[in-house]
């Protein structure tokens, strides 16, 4: 679709656009009515379900992980013991509402942005899809939902208190904090929560005409003008939608900065036992307020830094207290080396779609593990590097622990090594695909695990590894628990280097705690349970299965009908998901 070029032009473009949008519209919006209530049900009734069923459970075992610890200091301990009945009383309670607010408000949304994404121009059929499209997915979706939500309570739950009960390493210290500074730590958070609150939720107040203002100019600058992400005729319906739909976004920006007050406010606390300076606790509550109004004034690009005073809060900390605060001057001297104008939203939002694609989302990350993890699975599969009984006992027990850390280890390490080969900048994810801190989703939490791989990198760079060592590292990853140098005496590992293997073992070990951290998530047990499955049915295909069950095979047809009665849903769900979708995604 061109471009329109002239002021009318562009108003006829406008003009034009109205009816299809409001049709689009109306469409999505009756359809929302139509599933809301559905959806809503199911992940009402099915969260509750399992929150109210687990509660008993959750508080003994909360409490008796918490007392059985021997991470935690007696002074913290006891603090714990005796304030853990309020969280978790008032664990149920918030759930079941967010529960039933989550259930609306993806019933809805759902719906009406499918109606939107049928549209595209790599669409068939699109009157059919308009209608049908957002219906039965939204509905599927929502028991993923559950689904998922159950993983998390029931496995990822216990993981972390497993973790906690743990027995701790010799170098390791305890979490402790000091009695004597207890009292004035909730004396200043208590002192915070009606001075810093107050302000913040006033400030967010008062910015939020800015932000509707200045984003419903950019996005009618870029619809009228067809620029930014409405370059794409496929992107154009959702200008109109963004702009319907962006006095929610401001909304949303207002009640997350209310509840990011309470965290601020209580953050004074942990400056005082951090500190062990009162004066500071009191600093850090005047400081909270500019931090906000600077973070915001980022935000919307706004004059940089805050008005507002900062006093020294860290004894380590420069005092600042004028608009041109360290991090806005590093961020303003970052964006005046990319030549981008920061003073104005519309240029500082625009984009080519070209630019946008680049851009890699977070699901695209965790679309490539899985595939990776399938590709390599199939490999150490045939190299008899994966016990086939780890495999059934992922299917029928739910027990994927092992299979779960090991493999997802090494696929994670085999990426490390191609990226440290090919002296590349960031991580070699594919032949075509590297991602860089200029490209990679810009999350805070896929930073977090993000940034120490490119420190193993590195270090795996610098240990410059032969290719046999390559080779036998992966039965090392696989069948080891790579504890000790002394571990691989016997397992065919060239070098003798007792250095050299402690450091390899550091780095397996450290990318089997992060991938551990990962398998928390509530998607990742849904998704890798899928991955086993796809592998018992290879195991099958080679005849692994048949050699394990010595020839009979009741329970191995049984877990075959099983894996594929899964497998055949799940491919007609991700089929339905993705009929309407562009190649974009890669999930």
């Amino acid at each position: 679709m061109e471009v329109p070029v002239g002021f009318f032009a562009k108003l006829w473009s406008f003009i034009s656009f109205l009816p299809f949008f409001f049709l689009l519209f109306l469409l999505g919006l009756l359809k929302g009515l139509v599933i809301g209530p559905i959806v809503t049900v199911i992940i009402a009734v099915g969260n509750s379900a399992v929150v109210i069923g687990l509660w008993p459970a959750h508080f003994i075992w909360t409490y008796f992980c918490v007392a059985k610890s021997k991470k935690l200091g007696w002074v913290l301990k006891i603090s714990l013991l005796v304030s853990l009945p309020v969280p978790l009383i008032l664990w149920p309670i918030l759930a079941i509402i967010g529960s039933v607010l989550g259930g609306i408000g993806y019933g809805f949304f759902a719906p009406l942005i499918a109606t939107f994404e049928a549209i595209g121009e790599n669409i068939t059929c699109k009157i059919y899809h308009c209608f049908a499209d957002g219906c039965i997915s939204t509905i599927k979706g929502s028991c993923t939902v559950v689904r998922d939500f159950t993983d998390f309570c029931f496995h990822s739950y216990f993981s972390y208190m497993d973790e906690l009960s743990e027995e701790m390493y010799p170098d390791e210290k305890r979490i402790e904090v000091k009695l004597s500074k207890l009292p004035s730590c909730i004396l200043v958070s208590l002192l915070a929560i009606p001075v810093d609150v107050p302000f913040i939720t006033a400030l967010a107040l008062w910015k939020s005409p800015f932000m509707l203002l200045r984003g419903w100019k950019r996005l009618l600058e870029d619809l009228i003008g067809r620029e930014g992400p409405f370059l794409e005729t496929v992107c154009v319906p959702f200008a109109g939608l963004a702009i319907f739909l962006w006095p929610l976004a401001v909304a949303g920006f207002v009640v997350a900065s209310f509840f990011s007050s309470f965290a601020l406010a209580l953050y004074s606390g942990v400056v005082v036992h951090q500190e062990e300076s009162f004066q500071l606790g009191l600093a850090y509550i005047l400081a909270a307020v500019s931090i906000y109004d600077e973070y915001t004034n980022d935000l919307l690009d706004m004059r940089e830094g805050s008005c507002y005073m900062r006093p020294k809060y860290r004894r380590n900390m420069s005092s600042s207290g004028g608009l041109d605060s360290k991090s806005s001057i590093e961020l303003r001297n970052e964006k005046e080396k990319e030549g981008s104008h920061s003073l104005k939203l519309v240029s500082h939002g625009s984009r080519t779609l070209k630019q946008a694609i680049q851009q890699y989302t977070p699901m695209q990350v965790w679309g490539w593990l899985f595939k990776s993890c399938e590709v390599n699975g199939r490999i150490l599969l045939r190299e008899d590097l994966i016990d086939v009984k780890d495999i059934e006992e992922c299917i029928v027990k739910g027990d994927c622990k092992k299979l779960g850390i090991k493999l997802p280890a090494w696929t994670i390490l085999q990426c490390l090594l191609a990226s440290a080969k090919s002296d590349s900048s960031g991580l070699l994810i594919s032949d075509e695909v590297e991602l860089t801190k200029s490209n990679w989703p810009k999350d805070k939490v896929f930073e977090w695990f993000l940034a120490p791989l490119l420190v193993m990198k590195e270090q795996i760079k610098k240990l410059q590894l032969e290719e046999d060592e390559e080779i036998i590292l992966r039965k090392l990853v696989m069948c080891y628990k790579n504890e000790r140098p002394e571990e691989w005496d016997n397992t065919g590992f060239p070098s003798t280097d007792t250095v050299r293997r402690a450091q390899l073992q550091a780095v397996i070990r450290r990318l089997q705690g992060i991938v551990g951290s990962l398998s928390r998530a509530p998607t990742f047990r849904r998704r890798f349970k899928n991955l086993v499955k796809v592998l018992y049915l290879e195991a099958i295909q080679i005849g692994l299965v048949a050699d394990t069950d010595g020839g009979s095979s009741k329970s191995g047809n049984r877990n075959r009908h099983r894996v594929e009665g899964d497998r055949k849903n799940t491919d007609e769900g991700e089929q339905d998901q993705q009929s309407s979708r562009d190649d974009d995604s890669i999930v």
